[in-house]
């Protein structure tokens, strides 16, 4: 994980420091952030991932990034309260991946047929809900489909003759 100074307002007595954000994991997943501190709380301006982060992943990732970003501009998390709070910085040298792995065999394909299936219910892209349920590109999603198809879990695309 890298954290670097973007910019900072100072008011008063207080300050609003932006930083830039890295996290890079083992499985190849890499998260850029434009994070905000503001009297000791982390709030995301902007997101960037390879692959998309989920709605779940989204919610944690401030909790990801507030040790270090708190370290880097000088400041103790509130809730810690510990002076020896290095312990944050190490944590996400430990290999985990950024989204839960996506099961393989038939019980992947059957969860890709409920996410196709639910998106087309509600109206949405049911491929790109596969892909930001998976984390794959499209090309792995579309695969991942086809097979969902041939195991039966979907209705066949084309008619065979």
């Amino acid at each position: 994980m890298s954290v670097w100074p973007a910019w900072e307002v100072r008011e008063g007595d207080g300050a609003t420091s932006w930083f830039q954000v890295r996290l890079a994991f083992a499985d190849g997943a890499r998260v850029d952030a434009l994070a905000v501190v503001c009297a000791g709380r982390v709030s995301i301006e902007d997101v960037r991932a390879q692959p998309a982060l989920s709605l779940h992943d989204l919610t944690v990732l401030a909790d990801w990034i507030e040790e270090p970003l708190f370290e880097a501009c000088g400041a103790a998390a509130e809730p810690e309260g510990e002076a020896g709070g290095g312990g944050g910085v190490e944590e996400p040298a430990v290999s985990r991946r950024a989204r839960p792995a996506w099961p393989r065999g038939v019980e992947g394909r059957w969860l890709v047929a409920q996410e196709y299936r639910a998106a087309q219910e509600e109206g949405f892209d049911p491929v790109l809900a596969v892909m930001c349920a998976t984390g794959h590109s499209r090309r792995k999603s579309l695969r991942l489909i086809s097979q969902a198809r041939d195991e039966g879990f979907l209705t066949p695309r084309h008619a065979r003759r």
